[in-house]
């Protein structure tokens, strides 16, 4: 089964939508010990990550989901949830993330044409080889982005980069951890075919 997070933000309707498309079991959580049950873990999100961080701690989440993810159970990441694995986001002011990942997010600057948020199709460029979530799709695919904020970090952990008038990490993979800037749940036939791969994991 697969536990969705709701902690009080975040487009948990149209990811739990596009799971059961695909015809797995997915539930969204109702208490933070859903997630002890749960066989896999998303963390999707919109908004702000210091409304987020606030509502994972206010609801019980953060402490279960460091726990899990120490148990190496499989957990996915979207939008936001990419951006709160990393230690520290520029966002309203600044503020602490979940730290799994080393790195900071940063706000696009606009300007040469680009506007901010980058909202849209972009490509997404394969960094390393044979990523789980990643198989049978091309590196160079369009998905969907919806976003102000980008991941300044690009290390070992990086499992894809985009570029939007900087080049930013817009997927990574370390162990079981897996997450994605884009919006899978949007992205028509390869983005279920990303969320097909993590639930074979």
């Amino acid at each position: 089964m697969i536990s969705i997070i709701d902690y009080g933000s975040g487009n948990l309707r149209s990811v739990y939508n596009a799971f059961r498309y695909i015809g797995e079991d997915v539930r969204v959580s109702e208490s933070p010990s859903d997630l002890d049950r749960a066989d896999k873990i998303v963390l999707p999100g919109v908004g702000s990550s210091k409304d987020a961080i606030k509502g994972l701690a206010a609801h019980g989440y953060t402490e279960k989901i460091l726990n899990n993810i120490e148990k190496k159970k499989p957990f996915l990441g979207i939008c936001l949830g990419l951006q709160l694995l990393f230690d520290y986001s520029d966002e309203s002011g600044g503020c602490g993330c979940l730290g799994i990942i080393p790195g900071d997010v940063k706000l696009f600057s606009a300007g040469n044409g680009l506007k901010v948020p980058e909202i849209g199709w972009n490509t997404v460029e394969f960094t390393r080889n044979n990523c789980p979530i990643f198989e049978g799709i091309d590196s160079g695919e369009y998905f969907y982005f919806v976003h102000s904020y980008y991941c300044a970090y690009k290390g070992e952990y990086t499992a894809s980069l985009t570029s939007y008038g900087v080049e930013y990490t817009s997927a990574v993979w370390k162990d079981n951890i897996f997450a994605v800037q884009f919006h899978p749940e949007r992205s028509q036939e390869r983005g279920l075919k990303l969320l097909e791969n993590f639930s074979k994991i």
